[in-house]
């Protein structure tokens, strides 16, 4: 579990891994919007319809902008964020308890999985460096014979 981490860089393979992540979460979140302004304008007393909107659309871009802002070492932080902020959307759509879920569930999956693919990553491009290294100057090994 030491993969799990709330500040600094991630590898490349990683933070591309999460910014998929954020992306599709922002669609399920957008469309979360719109139910619960659809539900809010269904409650003649309620006035909070656009509000859900608005709030459920700035979710959305955050985001969005998390997503793109990965590969700074703060913005893994602000994925924890939306993260929080998507199941906190439930208690508004209660069905946004699973969304929020799912993702938080995808999002430590890569976090955990994108991080060993990068130390795998480092240790082969380590391995073929030194390799290159090791090999002389005249490329017997690439010379084909016949």
């Amino acid at each position: 579990m030491r993969s799990i981490i709330f500040y600094g860089q991630t590898g490349k393979f990683t933070f591309r891994m999460l910014a998929t992540v954020l992306g599709g979460q922002s669609i399920c979140i957008l469309l979360g919007a719109l139910v619960a302004r659809a539900i809010a304008a269904t409650d003649e007393g309620s006035r909070s319809s656009t509000a859900y909107l608005v709030v459920g659309l700035g979710l959305g871009a955050l985001c969005i902008v998390a997503a793109g802002l990965m590969r700074r070492p703060w913005g893994l932080t602000l994925g924890w964020v939306v993260q929080a902020l998507t199941l906190l959307s439930a208690l508004v759509v209660p069905m946004m308890l699973v969304v929020g879920l799912f993702f938080l569930a995808l999002w430590v999956t890569c976090l955990v999985k994108g991080a060993q693919v990068d130390r795998e990553m480092a240790r082969r491009e380590a391995a073929a460096g030194a390799g290159e290294a090791g090999a002389g100057s005249d490329d017997t090994a690439d010379r084909v014979d016949g």
